[in-house]
């Protein structure tokens, strides 16, 4: 029986993850996953995971028609890169069920923990400004693209398709596999690698989220393992959609390089959480 209490506290936590997910352009579920695994200590990963993404694609769906409304979505790019994460999406998904819960416990606080310290060692310096077009001359095969959001800022930027199209196959895999949407790692691909300004990568990344999350969401339901998180994943969605909206209007006040070093610090607080759960007696 599932509690009313239970569904008011989910709904809340869905909440906080919708707002913090959606101004990182994360997602939410590098926050949710692991609040999961702790709350639910008995469960399989395939069941974790399978709520995990489908909250995920409530909240980029709902962040993303708000990223839509300031025009800082940078569509051709998002559906290209969204293409390249479906096949990785599906294999993720299915992979997630042959993995024992310690050493997926494991694997996902090893890899939050790594992303945190490249986003820390990466200077902050390639944060560059909102109208700057980046170009490089070892790059032979290049795309520039120019987006001017509603409020008539611009942006410029040129980069390397192939290098979005491989990364995006991975991040759809790895995101799928571990349940945590995939933006954690995109959004300081985007930036870093591609060159995307901050605050094009974090709406952008959140349009390829949507996609991927609901390929895997339906991969779940395909195999049968969504119908065990049904009223847990009700509850959060509720919460994540909600939130969303409020997250996507605080990115208009932030600087990108205090919304890098936010989501940096919240991974390295979870990643050792999640490690130190995993190797407990």
């Amino acid at each position: 029986m599932f509690l009313k209490e239970q569904y008011l506290a989910l709904i809340a936590l869905g909440f906080g993850v919708g707002a913090y997910g959606t101004l990182i352009g994360a997602g939410g579920g590098f926050v949710l996953m692991p609040i999961l695994l702790i709350l639910y200590p008995e469960e399989s990963p395939a069941i974790l995971t399978a709520i995990s993404l489908a909250v995920v694609f409530f909240n980029a769906l709902s962040g993303s028609e708000s990223y839509a409304h300031m025009k800082r979505i940078d569509y051709k790019s998002g559906l290209m890169f969204a293409t390249a994460t479906i096949p990785g999406a599906v294999i993720g998904a299915l992979n997630t069920g042959y993995v024992a819960r310690q050493l997926f416990d494991t694997i996902f606080g090893i890899v939050v923990i790594a992303i945190a310290v490249f986003l820390f060692l990466k200077p902050t310096a390639e944060l560059k400004s909102k109208t700057e077009e980046y170009k490089d001359s070892t790059i032979r095969y290049r795309i520039t693209r120019h987006v001017v959001e509603a409020d008539g800022v611009s942006y410029s930027y040129t980069y390397n398709p192939a290098v979005g199209i491989v990364l995006s196959f991975f991040v759809g895999y790895l995101s799928s596999f571990l349940g945590i949407g995939g933006g954690i790692i995109h959004v300081p691909a985007l930036v870093f690698l591609l060159h995307f300004p901050v605050h094009i990568a974090t709406a952008t990344s959140h349009f390829i989220l949507a996609i991927m999350a609901l390929t895997g969401t339906v991969v779940h339901i395909w195999t049968g393992t969504f119908s065990h998180g049904v009223h847990r994943t009700i509850a959060l969605a509720i919460g994540v959609v909600l939130g969303a909206q409020i997250g996507a209007q605080l990115s208009n006040h932030l600087r990108g390089k205090w919304i890098m070093r936010s989501l940096a610090v919240a991974l390295i607080l979870l990643g050792v959480r999640i490690l130190i759960a995993a190797f407990r007696p």
